[in-house]
């Protein structure tokens, strides 16, 4: 398939912004789940509470932004294959 070039339309943009926003707080949600799962306490959500432990903070602050950067990759590249499909379709019209 022949690659097509086209400058983000404002409908595009915001579809982008929806799916990474989306993808943000589906692995923010996956990351908690998983993190009561493991450790059977719930996710850190002050860094500066005392009682948390600088390793486990440390942890989950590594997994979280490792898990972000995840999601919204996916998502960019999700929302511009998207993008490039209905380029396409408008294209062929």
């Amino acid at each position: 398939m022949a690659q097509i070039e086209t400058e983000q339309t404002l409908a595009e943009k915001l579809g982008t912004l929806a799916l990474t926003l989306a993808a943000g707080w589906v692995a923010q949600k996956a990351v908690s789940m998983v993190w009561k799962g493991v450790t059977g306490n719930d996710a850190p959500n002050k860094p500066d509470d005392p009682e948390l432990d600088l390793v486990q903070a440390t942890v989950f602050a590594a997994v979280a932004a490792g898990t972000a950067v995840f999601a919204k990759r996916l998502a960019t590249k999700g929302a511009s294959r998207a993008a490039l499909r209905l380029a396409a379709r408008r294209s062929a019209r």
